[in-house]
C-alpha cells in the first residue's frame, strides 16, 4: 500500500512454484519493523481480493527477517467464524499447518535476487497482540489523515 495516497500494489511476483498459505494482507493503522505495515496472514477457506477488510483476531505471530529487518507476520482467523471458533492461540492449530506457512517463509523468495529470508519461530497470542501494539505506536498516520 502506497503509505501517502492509500493505492494498493501489488508488492511482488513470487519467483517461485509456491503460493501463499493463506490470505495475505496488513494490519491498518500499523509500522512494522520493516517500514511496511504489519504484515497478517487470515485463515480464511476461500480467498478475498485486494482492498478487501477482514475482521480477524490473531492468535499468533511468525518472527522473521528480512534484507529490510524484522519482517514479524501476524497469524489471524476470521472473527466469528464457526469453523475457527475454538482457535484461541497458536497451539490450537495444527503442527502440520504451523508447518507449511514456515516452509512458505524459507522459500518464497528463494528465487529473487538480492532477497532473503532468515525465518526464526511461532510465538502465541500474547506475542502477536504486544507486536500489534507496537506497531501501532510505530505509526505516524500520513499528513491530512
Amino acid at each position: 500500500m502506497d503509505h501517502e495516497t492509500g493505492a494498493i500494489w501489488l508488492d511482488r511476483h513470487l519467483f517461485t512454484a509456491t503460493t501463499y498459505p493463506a490470505d495475505y494482507g496488513f494490519v491498518d493503522r500499523t509500522l512494522g519493523e520493516d517500514g511496511d505495515p504489519l504484515d497478517a496472514l487470515v485463515l480464511l477457506e476461500e480467498p478475498t481480493f485486494p482492498g478487501c477488510h477482514i475482521r480477524a483476531r490473531p492468535v499468533g505471530v511468525f518472527w522473521m527477517q528480512d534484507e529490510a529487518g524484522g519482517d514479524a507476520k501476524i497469524l489471524c482467523v476470521p472473527a466469528g467464524d464457526p469453523r475457527w471458533a475454538h482457535v484461541r492461540d497458536l497451539e490450537d492449530l495444527s503442527d502440520h499447518l504451523r508447518s507449511e506457512i514456515r516452509h512458505f517463509f524459507e522459500i518464497y523468495k528463494a528465487l529473487e535476487p538480492n532477497k532473503d529470508s532468515d525465518v526464526r519461530d511461532w510465538e502465541g497470542l500474547a506475542a502477536a497482540e504486544a507486536e500489534i501494539e507496537a506497531a501501532r505506536r510505530r505509526y505516524v498516520p500520513p499528513a491530512g489523515h
